[in-house]
């Protein structure tokens, strides 16, 4: 399995922006992809309890490490191993267009298809059935993503990062 995905420009991105956005300490969160664990530790810096910070990774290695922090986290491909409902939902996804080039060891963290865009548009088919009525989806995508289906959700640009090769785009997704 490859390692765990560490974190960068996008998860810094995300990061602070969920620092702006997330009022509210008393919701319960859910972030698939879970990675270093970068987000979780937010959640939790912003005063929301362990108890209502959620996880999943389909790496065992970012499943055992969030663990090891503290964190409720399970092996799960998208939503395959959750259940319940989330006020909100957070997504770093694989999200770069396949690339011959790329070591396949890292791939599962940063590829999500040959579009970019397959791993995203699955989430999105599944992810209104584990929101709660009123919550939010904070994704992050890049322009280098093509093919991205947002359905029928209410969607908000709400934060940006132009960097060397793309730009960064996070976006606050409402059903």
């Amino acid at each position: 399995m490859s390692s765990i995905y560490k974190p960068a420009e996008d998860s810094y991105l995300l990061s602070r922006i969920l620092k702006e956005k997330i009022i509210d300490k008393n919701i319960k969160t859910l972030e698939i992809g879970t990675g270093s664990g970068i987000h979780l530790e937010t959640l939790k810096n912003l005063g929301i309890s362990k108890e209502n910070i959620f996880s999943s990774d389909i790496n065992s290695q970012s499943v055992r490490h969030c663990s090891l922090l503290g964190f409720n986290c399970v092996q799960s491909d998208l939503f395959e191993n959750i259940k319940g409902k989330y006020d909100v939902i957070i997504f770093n996804p694989p999200y770069l267009p396949d690339d011959a080039r790329e070591p396949c060891d890292s791939k599962i963290a940063t590829t999500g298809g040959e579009n970019g865009c397959e791993i995203i548009n699955k989430f999105l088919l599944q992810a209104k059935n584990y929101l709660k009525e009123n919550g939010k989806i904070f994704l992050l995508v890049s322009n280098l993503t093509k093919g991205i289906d947002f359905l029928n959700y209410k969607k908000d640009l709400i934060g940006t990062e132009k960097l060397f090769m793309e730009e960064l785009s996070v976006w606050e997704l409402k059903v």
